[in-house]
């Protein structure tokens, strides 16, 4: 913990230019936000995917098979696309023709944003509540903002390479990429409490201690425990990045992203955090 400086700057430096063109150019939305019609078709025949890129935003799901990202199409309109292609690129089957709203769009992104800060208020007070026998003059109300802290480190995180990879290779995000944001919420806790539990487990043992020097022995404990949680989880991470195909490649980096950031900020960020607190202003 007397490097806890040193780790407040790492994560500071990590986030800042993701959050820089946060700011400057946003997320790119897809068709789940914004609305319109995504429509996933398998050719009998190999295709030149420049011609395709003409009528929408195309990305390779298999093989011969495409998903083509477009404006909403009516029924009509679908069905003129289709010739077009079937001149263009000889038979192809659907496997999938799905149409979004923008005010459906709009909504699921209200949802979205909702159910993020529903989910931070619930840890925040199951954490306070938990924590509730810590010893005094420590309070479990620091060791809940402490958690947060962690936990907004890793949103930022991702929400920053998203944004980065939106600005240069237009990657787009959708449902997946929130039920990702969602689950590294609960993995960043996860991993924070169980470095925090046993903080609260020694502060009882080793009542003569300083707490840094307590938190040094927390970190000890625990970190095998971490890494090995962590690295079972990676291990099957990349096995999906590398064998899961096109449709997932973008939900799994944010889970690997966020994965790995959770188990860096349960120590550098949320627990550096809580000793910063209690050596400066906690008595």
């Amino acid at each position: 913990m007397r490097y806890k400086y040193v780790f407040f700057i790492i994560s500071t430096l990590v986030i800042l230019p993701g959050l820089y063109f946060l700011i400057t150019s946003g997320l790119k939305l897809g068709i789940d936000f914004t609305g319109g019609s995504l429509l996933e078709y398998h050719f009998e025949k190999e295709i030149n995917i420049d011609e395709l890129k003409k009528y929408g935003q195309v990305v390779k799901s298999g093989d011969k098979t495409y998903i083509l990202r477009t404006k909403p199409q009516e029924f009509q309109e679908l069905q003129k696309l289709k010739s077009e292609l079937a001149k263009l690129f000889g038979k192809f089957d659907v496997r999938r023709e799905e149409n979004v709203g923008p005010i459906i769009g709009q909504e699921l992104k209200q949802k979205a944003i909702l159910a993020t800060i529903v989910a931070c208020v619930a840890i925040l007070i199951y954490i306070s509540i938990s924590f509730r026998k810590v010893p005094k003059p420590t309070s479990s109300f620091r060791f809940a903002l402490s958690t947060i802290v962690a936990l907004i480190h890793d949103v930022l995180l991702i929400v920053g390479v998203f944004a980065i990879l939106g600005k240069f290779y237009n990657i787009e995000i959708d449902t997946l990429f929130v039920s990702a944001l969602l689950t590294i919420i609960g993995f960043s806790v996860h991993d924070s409490i169980v470095v925090l539990d046993r903080v609260r487990e020694n502060l009882t043992k080793f009542s003569g201690k300083k707490f840094s020097e307590i938190a040094d022995i927390s970190i000890t404990q625990t970190l095998a425990r971490s890494l090995n949680t962590s690295l079972t989880v990676v291990f099957v991470l990349v096995a999906l990045l590398l064998f899961g195909g096109e449709t997932i490649r973008y939900f799994t980096i944010a889970l690997l992203v966020g994965v790995i950031s959770g188990t860096y900020s349960s120590i550098f960020n949320a627990l550096a955090f809580l000793t910063w607190w209690e050596e400066k202003l906690g008595h």
